[in-house]
């Protein structure tokens, strides 16, 4: 009886690991999404972002002189922050994503 507590106990053991795991690979398959979807933006003039991403929820101008927008909103609970690095140009040059599922 005891032996068999030990494999059970083993058991579910694995089972959490690999549920784990299978998260871990969904969620960066969706950051990958993530970034290939936002990502197109760079190289290409502020306005056609903000047309479709519309007005960001905040904005401030980083020790280089050039201008962020960031965008934030939840899913799940769960806050996501995009932010677009823009030159003095207006040409976006930079994008990271945080939290975004």
């Amino acid at each position: 009886m005891k032996n068999f507590k030990s494999i059970f106990g083993l058991l579910i053991i694995l089972i959490l690991i690999s549920g784990c795991q299978t998260i871990k690979k969904k969620s960066d398959e969706v950051a990958e999404k993530e970034n290939e979807k936002f990502g197109l933006f760079v190289g290409k003039e502020v306005n056609v972002m903000r047309l479709e991403l519309g007005a960001p929820t905040e904005d401030f101008i980083n020790e280089v002189g050039n201008e962020v927008l960031v965008y934030k909103t939840k899913k799940y609970g769960i806050p996501c922050e995009r932010k677009f690095e823009v030159n003095t140009s207006g040409i976006i040059v930079g994008f990271s994503s945080s939290g975004c599922i």
